[in-house]
């Protein structure tokens, strides 16, 4: 009896990053058929769940700006991964605390993909809803990061958040049209994603919370400065008495090719600064032991960066039920 009810267990846990259709109805992923998107873990006496928001993704060299291209592809088949695609995924972090719920990342919803926008499905799964949710803190403004924030109508898609948004770059992308010349990509790619900013943003510009990084928002969530990729990115810290959750945004996107490699990320926009930013930000995850969570690291993206000799390491945590 055991051994059959492990097994049929199993065929309904969650096995990693796997995207599932979102549904009008809000539906249980489980009940569509698909995998678990979201994964619950505390840091100290906050309640936090990483929500998916899906999958996006692209050639590998576009993350592995300096890679040799040989060398890349073999790095690619030795991981089991596809050589002409690199697949991130998106993991939003909710966080209850002080009676509020916090979302950092407000994910990509279809901007940059089909893929995208399953965290509604995702927070209707652990019985919320858009109107739960409190605060909305954005660690840089690309579109992956901000796309849920319009629906598809053009109205709020969290209605009752204040939504908080690094200052350099609402200045850079919002404010401004963006040179973004830098990027690895085709102009029609680059057009788009400008746009895409913009659209996205525009239902929540009039009352939109500018931070400089290195703030405080909330009491045990703390912003520290991971320039370089975008004028304004920030990292997160969440803080609960002894326990720690560092948040990187996109330091790095894969662990394969950033953080067991050291290839740049096509899309910084300053690389110097976005290494030195990288370098600065891993050395304190190793040297404290923190619990790291990457954004478009393999689901639920929770591990820790260990320092080796030649640079760094990611060791993903176990999974807890």
């Amino acid at each position: 009896m055991l051994t059959a009810a492990s097994a049929a267990a199993g065929l309904i846990l969650p096995t990693g990053g796997m995207a599932f259709a979102q549904t009008a109805s809000g539906a249980s992923p489980l009940a569509q058929g698909g995998n678990v998107g979201h994964y619950r873990f505390r840091v100290g006496d906050i309640s936090a769940t990483v929500l998916s928001d899906g999958l996006i993704g692209g050639p590998p060299r576009i993350y592995a700006s300096n890679a040799p291209e040989t060398e890349l592809e073999e790095v690619l088949r030795q991981a089991f991964l596809p050589t002409d695609r690199l697949t991130l995924n998106l993991n939003t972090l909710l966080i209850e605390a002080n009676g509020r719920r916090i979302l950092l990342e407000a994910g990509a919803g279809q901007t940059m993909g089909p893929q995208g926008g399953r965290i509604f499905a995702n927070l209707a799964a652990i019985g919320l809803r858009p109107e739960d949710i409190d605060v909305v803190v954005i660690s840089h403004t690309h579109p992956d990061h901000v796309g849920n924030l319009r629906t598809t109508d053009g109205g709020k898609a969290f209605p009752r958040a204040v939504v908080f948004a690094p200052r350099a770059d609402w200045d850079f992308f919002v404010r401004n049209d963006p040179d973004l010349s830098y990027m690895p990509v085709p102009e029609d790619f680059r057009r788009n994603f400008a746009a895409a900013i913009r659209q996205s943003v525009e239902p929540v510009t009039n009352g939109i919370e500018l931070y400089e990084a290195g703030e405080e928002i909330v009491t045990g969530l703390t912003t520290l400065p991971a320039l370089g990729h975008t004028p304004g990115m920030a990292n997160f810290l969440v803080q609960s008495g002894n326990d720690q959750l560092l948040l990187t945004a996109d330091l790095a996107y894969h662990p394969i090719v950033n953080v067991d490699r050291s290839w740049l990320p096509g899309p910084d926009r300053d690389k110097d600064t976005a290494l030195a930013s990288r370098r600065r930000i891993f050395d304190m995850a190793a040297a404290d032991r923190l619990l790291v969570l990457g954004f478009h690291y393999p689901f639920p993206g929770l591990g820790r960066m260990l320092k080796t000799d030649t640079g760094y390491a990611w060791v993903p945590v176990n999974w807890e039920f």
